[in-house]
């Protein structure tokens, strides 16, 4: 055995390469902008109306896309280079985010702060022109997000070794945690403080920054044709076909298949809990300042930056079905605390642990997916299991947005914001047992080693043929 093959694996992203570092610092430019947008998107809403339902929709548009568009996007992610699906999106949203910003910049000086607003302040004339501005940017925001993101899951296995998939998604997750919830929330909150235009225009910068980086990247993000079929001759594309493969993969494949649906009502019932957040923070923890705001919802990134360091450890010692039943017991008393506590403090004390249990969740689930899905199908799978996944999260907004409206008008505004935590929680208690009994480690295990095989089958064929 040589020196070089018992040193010890590299740390950090640079033993993952250039082209990995080109990809981190894409998705940290691109996930700091998010986070200003967090905040500022929620603090403008919330300068413009105190009605729940309204900062409901605002939060549906962005999340509508991920229900009636993701299927589409996997089609085009396995026609389309890779590469250039997440820079030119970036570059979509960089526009649509400048435009929101001079329509921002023309009115900022005629609107409330929140706690005006709250205190009994009239709503500004202009506030039913820019609540549909920003509705129909989040609208374009969320269908460029769900192309771009889907592409973007599906660089990782042409940038890195398979083997090295868990350390590369679990620094991916600490830059775009840390970013997105992190630094992003409290830095938005500052430059609130300057002018509500300001975290808008920086959002725009950021997202120019990002297409540049990943428009650079060097190689070949083409997707990989399906391995050809002896005696066959291959067929025009057909978005109907296409679509058809991708689900009845995903759907064939009871683990996945059983993944994507506890994904789905785990996001549908954590977006009902948080879709009113802003009314949450300040009415029932009295947080009415937009650092303050930005400083609170920080606990996340957190949570996830430390798990993101330890987190391939922790699934090699307990292995992956431990590590996702963790996660889901987890987020039950997450939610339980969050909706019961009237405490700051706690509140972001229980964010920090939401962060470890998000980042177990997602790198377990996604190293799984980019190391067991074919290359050829893997942005049209990709694409069905978010469409469960991410899809619900529409129905989530809707349905939380119900629940405060309902309560509310029984006449009792903190519980009205309370109901859709513990209503989550309950959901969340239900899905144990099924993460419990589905999702053990000798499923995941003989779901890596049937993919293995199957590829070491193709190649063989390939290599005979």
């Amino acid at each position: 055995m040589s020196a070089a093959s018992t040193a010890p694996p590299p740390t950090g992203s640079r033993g993952l390469g250039a082209r990995y570092r080109r990809v981190l610092a894409s998705s940290a430019a691109a996930n700091l902008g998010d986070g200003l947008m967090v905040v500022a998107v929620l603090w403008l809403a919330s300068s413009l109306t105190r009605d729940p339902f309204v900062i409901t929709l605002i939060g549906l548009a962005s999340r509508l896309p991920w229900l009636v568009f993701t299927l589409l996007a996997g089609v085009l992610t396995d026609r389309i280079d890779r590469r250039l699906l997440v820079g030119s999106m970036d570059a979509v949203r960089c526009l649509a985010v400048a435009l929101l910003a001079v329509v921002v910049g023309l009115h900022q000086s005629s609107l409330p702060t929140p706690a005006e607003l709250a205190a009994g302040a009239p709503a500004p004339d202009a506030a039913p022109l820019l609540l549909v501005v920003l509705g129909v940017v989040s609208l374009l925001l969320g269908f460029a997000e769900v192309l771009r993101d889907n592409a973007a899951q599906t660089l990782l296995p042409a940038v890195v070794d398979r083997s090295q998939l868990e350390r590369a998604n679990g620094r991916l997750w600490a830059a775009e945690s840390t970013m997105n919830n992190f630094v992003g929330p409290p830095l938005a909150g500052l430059l609130l403080g300057v002018a509500l235009v300001v975290p808008f225009a920086a959002n725009a910068g950021l997202l120019a920054l990002s297409a540049v980086l990943v428009l650079g990247l060097r190689g070949d993000f083409r997707p990989r044709g399906a391995p050809a079929v002896p005696g066959t001759v291959p067929s025009a594309p057909s978005w109907r076909r296409e679509l058809a493969e991708g689900f009845g993969w995903l759907w064939r494949h009871r683990l996945l298949r059983t993944l994507a649906l506890m994904l789905g009502a785990m996001n549908l019932l954590t977006t009902a809990a948080f879709v009113t957040l802003v009314l949450f923070v300040q009415e029932v923890l009295g947080v009415l300042d937009g650092w303050a705001f930005g400083l609170v919802t920080t606990g996340t990134a957190v949570g996830a930056v430390a798990a993101s360091l330890v987190v391939d450890r922790v699934v090699a010692r307990l292995g992956p079905g431990p590590s996702l039943l963790v996660s889901v017991v987890g987020s039950t008393v997450v939610l339980v605390v969050t909706g019961l506590t009237s405490s700051p403090v706690l509140f972001w004390v229980m964010g920090v642990v939401t962060g470890l249990f998000v980042v177990l969740w997602n790198v377990v689930t996604v190293s799984l997916r980019q190391r067991i899905i074919p290359d050829h199908l893997l942005g049209r799978v990709n694409s069905v299991y978010r469409f469960f996944g991410w899809g619900m999260m529409a129905v989530g907004s809707l349905l939380g947005g119900a629940v405060v409206v309902l309560v509310d008008a029984v006449g009792d505004r903190e519980w009205a914001l309370r109901a859709p935590f513990l209503l989550a929680a309950a959901g969340h208690l239900l899905l144990v047992p099924v993460a419990a009994r589905r999702l053990g480690t000798s499923a995941v295990r003989a779901a890596e080693a049937e993919a293995e095989a199957a590829e070491a089958g193709t190649a063989e064929a390939a290599s005979a043929g």
